[in-house]
């Protein structure tokens, strides 16, 4: 079996297990294979193929079953553990041999997963290049003569160039999007906490998080759902939280944009222009573009490295660097051992300019349900780099800096090409807890990239959510009404003061009649054996804290049913009391409240 008769796809590598056509025994060859002499200097320690073709057929003999990444490949940053391999950091004399895998790799295991290896860095995730290696720089995928990205850039190269089908990185200020940005993958950075970092080399513990580098956002979505979840051993983890809206599906998604005289490209043409396509993009995929006010995210992102949270980068190996200065690589030690000159007092006055930036930032939201930008104003030749390895690191975290600081959840996705034939990625960003909304619209993004369906259907929704999109709930609920309650109408500001949004416009399946009841100001809907119609309606969404007092706000005789959707679908929605029609009005013919209103 050749190298080109392997895609790597997730999706495309559980067909070929189902239809028996590939084996994982097969894929771990050609992994190894594929990888070679390890040109790009994508890896730090490789599993042995014995080792790896045990792993096989060991899975073989247990079959797929309750395995959702049964047989997938994946490579693993080398500042996450992996027992009994090395865990270096990129600095061989800190090197330990754990005794059991970081939380998230095991899950990654038990789900079926096979580790291929661990990858090169930038030493002790400090970075955004992958340059800064004694192992060496690994070189970008698309021309080896550039930047990876940093610091998981041996996980992204690793991915785009076909050795595995997805990869863990690590993201403090960016180091699981800017190597996706310049190496055309997908990087998820999900909310902090939500994937655990026990078993992680820190970098700045409290901003940290493990990220996923992938082909496609389905893949990321697929392996989201299996490595997430609450671990009592870090005391950064947390539960995920229902989401909320789900922007990702919704017709009329609202993202933010830097103002155009904001904008940063540093000289950087190909780079404008490709952002320009991805707006119009964007456009063709239905949302509405507001530009915003992007000063108080550049400030926030300026805090990061030059203010004194770079002590907390000295305190992760501070035990370490203190014993072996010399040891460390160099623009790493300067970097770090600045890290021990702010003072307390420093560290509170940043904490207190943060917060009144984290409220200016807030305000924002108001106006949008994301924010996209670019995922780095530009990108550098390695040559480049090493001439000024701090200022010209700096340029690529202008848009992702501030991320961590802020408490959001991002994911970066593929846009297109630079003339040279370079890739330019985007960044999907939006408050903590709503990596499935960020996940749905990069999935929608790449489709409508790739030419396929994700254009928007008569309901206002995109197509049927992944398979693996419930992985964390929504926490919304969704309500059918049909009078007052409907768009314009004297009670709908019940349902938008409570945060709810308009879901679609459809009818009830024709199995209702539509009464005015003696008031003049409500309708009773009403469930028939015969003669029904198909009666307007409308279907909003609101958060299920607030449902409660939504219901209990309804007079009598309306209360709160299940009403049955053109669609066959089921959803809450009002009914009538028998006695409430007492002295009501048929108004079924007219085919809902609005036509009432206006004709009769």
């Amino acid at each position: 079996m050749t190298k080109t008769e392997i895609s790597l796809n997730i999706g495309s590598l559980q067909q070929a297990y189902a239809y028996g056509n590939l084996t994982p025994l097969q894929v771990v060859e050609q992994v190894v294979a594929t990888i070679g002499d390890d040109a790009h200097t994508a890896w730090i320690h490789r599993i042995d193929i014995a080792m790896l073709r045990e792993r096989a057929q060991a899975l073989m003999a247990r079959g797929p079953e309750g395995l959702p990444l049964w047989g997938i490949p994946f490579a693993i940053k080398d500042n996450i553990d992996l027992a009994g391999v090395p865990t270096t950091a990129g600095c061989p004399a800190y090197a330990y041999t754990p005794e059991v895998s970081a939380t998230v790799v095991q899950r990654l295991l038990d789900a079926g997963a096979i580790a291929i290896g661990k990858t090169n860095l930038d030493q002790f995730a400090t970075g955004l290049n992958g340059t800064r290696s004694p192992y060496g720089a690994c070189r970008n995928a698309f021309d080896p003569d550039y930047v990876s990205g940093g610091s998981s850039a041996g996980s992204a190269v690793s991915v785009a160039l076909g050795q595995v089908s997805f990869s863990l990185g690590t993201d403090t200020a960016g180091s699981g999007r800017v190597p996706a940005g310049f190496n055309n993958l997908v990087g998820l950075k999900p909310s902090l906490g939500l994937l655990s970092t026990q078993g992680v080399v820190p970098a700045c513990r409290s901003l940290d998080a493990v990220s996923i580098f992938a082909l496609t956002a389905d893949d990321a979505q697929q392996v989201f759902a299996v490595a997430h979840g609450f671990d009592a051993q870090d005391a950064y983890s947390r539960p995920a939280q229902p989401h909320g809206f789900d922007f990702g599906h919704a017709a009329n998604v609202r993202i933010g944009i830097p103002r155009a005289d904001q904008l940063q490209f540093l000289g950087d043409a190909g780079y404008a222009a490709c952002f320009a396509e991805a707006l119009a993009h964007a456009q063709n995929l239905g949302a509405e573009l507001v530009e915003i006010d992007f000063e108080p995210f550049f400030e926030t992102a300026r805090l990061l490295y030059e203010g004194p949270w770079v002590a907390e980068r000295y305190q992760a190996i501070r035990a370490f660097i203190d014993a072996q200065p010399e040891a460390v690589f160099p623009v790493t030690r300067e970097i770090t051992l600045g890290g021990a000159k702010p003072l307390a007092a420093d560290a509170f006055a940043a904490q207190y300019r943060l917060r009144a930036l984290q409220r200016r930032c807030a305000e924002a939201w108001s106006q949008m349900d994301c924010i996209l930008v670019p995922t780095s104003p530009t990108i550098h030749r390695i040559a480049t780099m090493l001439e000024q390895p701090i200022a010209r690191n700096s340029d690529f975290g202008i848009y992702t800096n501030f991320v961590n600081l802020l408490d959001y959840a991002a994911i970066a996705v593929p846009a297109s090409f630079r003339a040279d034939g370079l890739p330019f990625g985007v960044t999907f960003i939006a408050p903590a807890h709503q990596d499935q909304p960020l996940l749905h619209l990069a999935q929608r993004w790449q489709k409508a990239l790739q030419g396929r369906a994700a254009t928007l259907g008569a309901t206002g929704h995109s197509a049927k959510p992944h398979e693996a999109a419930t992985a964390v709930p929504s926490g919304q609920i969704q309500v059918a009404v049909c009078g007052a309650h409907l768009q314009s109408q004297p009670l709908n500001p019940q349902l938008t003061s409570r945060g709810a949004r308009l879901v679609q416009r459809t009818t009830a399946a024709p199995v209702y009649r539509l009464y005015a009841l003696p008031d003049g100001k409500r309708p009773g809907l009403v469930r028939v054996a015969e003669g029904g119609a198909a009666i307007e309606v409308e279907v909003w969404e609101l958060p299920g804290a607030q449902f409660g007092s939504f219901v209990d706000g309804i007079p009598a005789p309306l209360g709160i049913g299940r009403t049955l959707l053109a669609d066959g679908s089921a959803v809450a929605g009002f009914i009538c009391e028998p006695e409430g029609l007492d002295g009501a009005r048929d108004i079924t013919a007219f085919g809902g409240w609005r036509a009432y209103r206006v004709q009769g």
